[in-house]
């Protein structure tokens, strides 16, 4: 079965002046000539987005649009008018979201995460910024520890909420962010703890014993680049740590602790010198 708004395999079926057909059973699709890899020869097969075009045609493409069907993305705005926005995604046709579609009226030059779905009237893609009723909230299949993808979608005063893995929501702790992040972000995390109501809480760092080994590497390696001396200690405040290393105190603490325990530093009043081994 051919889906619009995904990629799919199809074969090479009909090859004319501006372009070649490709499909299954028996739909046949267009890709125009601009679009079809050199030497491409019947029974091929491609590896094809395929879209409707303005004149409600299958079209195939070998471009990679920014979003597919059932994704998060965060796209800019190239026009509004009085039907609705139309986001750039990568394509010709730029992606529509009808004004009953936005959480809020959106600005031409501004961008905005968006659920992009096939519509069920219109067999075309389109996109909405009212993210809530796209976000999958039970039976959250992820476990504590999970690496995930993420990405920002909103600011609050605990934190930064994140779309995870496409599906889920979380959030990431203000007081737990080392880094400067924004809205419309995209990065890999940690997912840090999954509560009783499957609400996600969201890291950006390991945890534990994974936590202390990259912090361990990130110190030796800043300690080599600077002749082997860390002018931080215990007495150091969280914020001098942070502009530091980007780690909490807590993980500084462990970490030095860690590598303390191996001989590998010996600790001063003015901070953290590295053992040279001979």
């Amino acid at each position: 079965m051919i889906r619009v708004g995904e990629y799919n395999e199809l074969e090479v079926v009909k090859e004319l002046d501006f372009g070649i057909y490709v499909g299954e059973d028996d739909i046949e699709i267009l890709m125009p000539t601009k679009w079809v890899p050199e030497g491409t020869k019947i029974g091929a097969f491609l590896d094809v987005f395929i879209f409707r075009d303005s004149d409600d045609r299958l079209i195939a493409t070998t471009v990679k649009p920014m979003a597919t069907n059932e994704t998060f993305a965060f796209l800019e705005a190239k026009q509004v008018n009085e039907v609705g926005a139309f986001l750039y995604w990568g394509m010709d046709k730029d992606l529509f979201v009808p004004f009953r579609e936005q959480a809020q009226r959106m600005e031409t030059g501004k961008s905005y995460v968006v659920f992009v779905y096939v519509d069920e009237e219109t067999d075309r893609l389109v996109a909405s910024s009212k993210l809530s009723r796209f976000i999958v909230r039970e039976e959250v299949e992820l476990r504590e520890g999970d690496i995930v993808d993420l990405l920002v979608y909103s600011e609050t005063d605990l934190g930064f909420n994140a779309i995870v893995n496409d599906l889920y929501s979380g959030l990431i702790y203000k007081n737990e962010i080392f880094e400067a992040i924004r809205v419309g972000d995209k990065m890999q995390g940690f997912v840090k703890r999954i509560r009783e109501d499957e609400k996600i809480d969201l890291s950006l760092q390991k945890s534990g014993f994974e936590l202390v080994d990259d912090v361990k590497w990130r110190i030796l390696k800043l300690m080599k680049e600077e002749n082997g001396f860390l002018p931080l200690n215990d007495d150091s405040t969280p914020e001098e740590i942070k502009a530091k290393l980007q780690i909490s105190k807590k993980a500084f603490k462990k970490a030095i602790g860690a590598l303390y325990r191996e001989r590998l530093v010996k600790l001063t009043d003015k901070g953290v010198q590295l053992i040279v081994k001979k």
